[in-house]
């Protein structure tokens, strides 16, 4: 595994983490691709939304008769911004397999009102990667907890409380689009 160099002004572990794991409030972050800062700034976070992405994707199947797909993914979001900045670097290195445009990590405040904040939900997809053996973001996330003082303890996905894929994850969702007037991109 490559090590991720966070830009500093996105590490916040430091101050979200607790034993508990990552604290949440009505302020969420969203990592994704440079090549889709000007789409997230024009319409806002929507599900599924990397366009060109899909359709190179499907291009693809189609040359070897694959079914096509759709997809209605919900909006990723994470409470820290050093998580986001690791999916906005894998969603970078995704674009740049297809692309090759040199994209590179973009990490986006999300500010919600209470009735958005109440219909964020926790990733229990989560799971799925608990069960891969030696998954990247896992082995990330344990390196987080370790250089911030604490331990990522194993966690049972047959047993863990629903939460646990947030809490201690920092994996959650939105169903609904989110308006561009909630987001704002961070720069250092």
């Amino acid at each position: 595994m490559t090590e991720l160099n966070t830009p500093a002004h996105l590490q916040d572990a430091k101050v979200l983490l607790s034993d508990d794991g990552f604290t949440t409030s009505n302020v969420w972050y969203h990592g994704t691709s440079s090549g889709l800062i000007t789409s997230v700034t024009n319409q806002g976070l929507v599900g599924g939304g990397d366009a060109a992405l899909m359709k190179r994707m499907q291009s693809t199947l189609q040359t070897i008769q694959a079914p096509a797909f759709t997809a209605e993914d919900p909006v990723f979001l994470t409470q820290s911004k050093e998580l986001a900045y690791y999916w906005a670097d894998q969603k970078a290195k995704s674009r740049n397999l297809y692309f090759s445009n040199g994209e590179t990590p973009a990490v986006f405040e999300v500010t919600l009102n209470d009735e958005e904040n109440a219909l964020v939900k926790t990733d229990a997809g989560g799971a799925a990667l608990l069960m891969e053996p030696g998954n990247a973001y896992i082995k990330h996330l344990g390196e987080v907890y370790k250089a911030n003082g604490k331990e990522l303890e194993e966690i049972n996905p047959l047993k863990a409380d629903r939460m646990v894929y947030m809490n201690k994850l920092g994996l959650a969702y939105s169903n609904q689009p989110i308006s561009k007037k909630a987001v704002k991109l961070l720069e250092g």
